[in-house]
């Protein structure tokens, strides 16, 4: 499962008309008459969990993490450090989307709950239906849903927006529903989803996030082709003013159709919320200090240890917290580009993570404040650790032949300069496996001894302050003889050059949820190797993978999960796609104090959504 939402990191980048008989995608469509009866086999329900029952009951008033009685109004000013945007649609791979849009502007037919694993609550659909098996889903529509022109919320829309999504959108949402095998619009307010493989049980959940667009505003309009021209939306905002590029608001709906409803209780308080872009963080951490917005934050531990003083600080004007989450903190690394040659060999690759000395980063640029990564699902109990074991090891030995024996024999530990030796110990190791991998060095340079070409390659970035951890890691393999450029471009470029895998190394995070299913075909899959825009950052491409991402997607429980994605955990990391870098269970955020949240957050972390500006 993931979110989809558009979600800025410091090293992420971040967002149809029916095919006829070749697709298996119809419509029969009938009166809004109709009754809305139940499936045979299915009864409706309020919400639904991955496994087990939900946490709320039919009825509920509010979420727990929120307060219901926070006051509306305000003003939220926020800050963006990018070269601006160019598009009022967010899903679109061509382009780069205005920041918030896709939360504010669009509404889904279910309401994700932040402190379960992964349970969704009715908010466009009132109701959903699927039997035990879940091969199929049926979600009941509201009949007060309303788009922001007024028109009321149909099955035809959730029809339009699952079809243009699928086929004109961005690759992401055709590799996260590509086991629907059917979609029919029984009425106005009843819609069905039919599946082909009724082992993903994450199916009638993940449908629930679809956001719904207007049929009737595209109509007319070429999708990929609308620019900045405000869209008409389905969320509790719109768009009000905006300057190309610079900036753009958002104005809260005093007549939004769901301000009742449970799950936005308590939520989307403040009447206007802005972002301006900044080119520099620098400059955008003055600005915030000066009061020029409200809230930020930090993903610098340098400017979070030496920063945040002064005056301000000190009376409470603004307020520095670090507020705990249990998330997945996920992969944060330098991601190899496995289609390049020069990273073909797992042994160069694994060579190369000897390279990056984690605690000389922490202590000299960190103030000590990070742990090092072990586990693309880190922080969570779906992270592999020691020796695989019971229901993990009997998975993994269905593909031994297959995998490498250090999987079985060897706890997988990032490479750490600890201890007497420290990073000279490491080099060694990394000149051991790059001989094994037929290089040698020659006049200072590494070379390969059969094709006589040096060990080079590229690392692409996009944020300057991530140049004092590049440049160390590229001195560090200059004593090997490894010729590393560092190159530094703008946000925009970086966007479209990750987006066409047009690098040799990007620092990047791989984000994780506590509930992982098909986004992890979009990772890690084969399928999406040459799918430009898809989120296979490293090119992965293994049989076993893509065998270990099905058994992840098909797992019947909670317990299945767990150990599915250990073996899966297991493998990537042994597959040396990644440079760890290192991870932080805490949001460092800094804000006014005007700006009040919840005393309890949820597990996820922080979520503005739930904050409220004091009267």
């Amino acid at each position: 499962m993931t979110i989809i939402r558009t979600v800025s990191s410091l090293t992420a980048v971040f967002s149809l008309f029916a095919l006829l008989a070749g697709s298996g995608i119809v419509s029969a469509a009938s009166s809004a008459s109709d009754a809305q009866a139940p499936t045979p086999g299915a009864q409706a329900v309020h919400g639904m969990a991955m496994h087990g029952e939900p946490k709320y009951p039919k009825g509920f008033s509010h979420f727990d993490y929120v307060n219901p009685k926070a006051p509306k109004g305000g003003t939220l000013k926020m800050a963006v450090v990018a070269n601006g945007f160019d598009s009022f649609n967010p899903f679109d791979i061509r382009g780069v989307a205005a920041a918030g849009i896709s939360n504010y502007l669009y509404d889904t037919l279910l309401e994700y709950s932040a402190d379960e694993p992964f349970s969704m609550y009715g908010l466009i659909a009132e109701s959903l239906e699927t039997p035990e098996d879940r091969s199929y889903v049926v979600f009941n529509l509201r009949e007060s849903a309303r788009f922001q022109d007024g028109e009321p919320i149909t099955a035809e829309d959730v029809k339009f927006s699952f079809e243009i999504l699928t086929t004109k959108g961005h690759p992401f949402y055709r590799n996260y529903y590509a086991d629907v095998s059917k979609v029919t619009v029984e009425n106005d307010l009843r819609i069905r989803f039919d599946f082909q493989e009724t082992s993903n049980r994450e199916l009638p959940l993940i449908l629930g996030q679809i956001p719904i667009l207007p049929a009737h505003y595209w109509e007319n309009r070429e999708f990929g082709e609308n620019g900045l021209t405000p869209p008409v939306g389905s969320g509790a905002y719109r768009i009000g003013d905006f300057e190309a590029g610079r900036s753009v608001v958002y104005e809260r709906l005093g007549d939004y159709w769901a301000k009742d409803i449970a799950v936005r209780k308590g939520r989307f308080n403040f009447d206007l919320i802005r972002y301006d872009y900044y080119t520099d963080d620098t400059v955008a951490l003055e600005a915030f200090k000066a009061g020029n917005f409200d809230f930020r934050v930090e993903t610098s531990a340098k400017n979070w240890a030496t920063a945040y003083t002064g005056d301000k600080f000190d009376d409470g004007t603004i307020i520095k917290e670090a507020i705990e989450h249990h998330r997945p903190t996920g992969m944060q690394g330098f991601v190899f580009n496995t289609r390049k040659e020069v990273f073909k060999d797992p042994r160069v690759r694994e060579a190369l993570t000897y390279g990056f000395d984690f605690e000389w980063t922490n202590k000299n640029l960190f103030y000590g404040q990070y742990s090092r990564t072990n586990s693309y699902f880190e922080n969570s109990e779906l992270a592999s650790t020691g020796l695989p074991s019971g229901r993990e090891l009997s998975i993994l030995e269905k593909y031994r032949d297959q995998l490498d024996e250090d999987i079985f024999t060897k706890p997988f530990k990032a490479p750490t300069t600890d201890g007497k030796q420290g990073l000279r110990h490491n080099l060694r190791t990394a000149m051991g496996l790059l001989r094994s991998a037929g290089y040698e060095v020659r006049d200072g340079k590494m070379i390969h001894t059969e094709t006589g070409k040096p060990l080079k390659f590229e690392i692409l970035l996009f944020q300057k302050s991530f140049e004092r951890v590049a440049l160390p890691f590229k001195n560090n393999l200059a004593r090997l003889g490894i010729d590393v450029s560092v190159r530094l471009v703008d946000s925009n470029q970086y966007v479209q050059r990750v987006r066409e895998f047009d690098y040799d190394m990007i620092a990047q995070v791989i984000g994780q949820s506590d509930s992982p299913g098909n986004e992890q075909r979009e990772y890690w899959d084969s399928s999406t190797v040459d799918v430009n825009g898809s989120r296979n950052y490293a090119g992965v491409s293994d049989p076993v993978v893509d065998q270990l991402v099905r058994l992840v997607i098909q797992a019947p429980d909670r317990e299945e999960l767990v150990q599915r994605t250990r073996a899966l955990d297991r493998v990537l990391l042994n597959g040396y796609y990644v440079v760890p870098h290192w991870h932080l269970a805490k949001d460092r955020v800094a804000y006014w104090n005007y700006l009040k949240h919840p005393k309890t957050p949820p597990k996820n972390g922080t979520d503005l959504d739930n904050w409220w500006a004091e009267p």
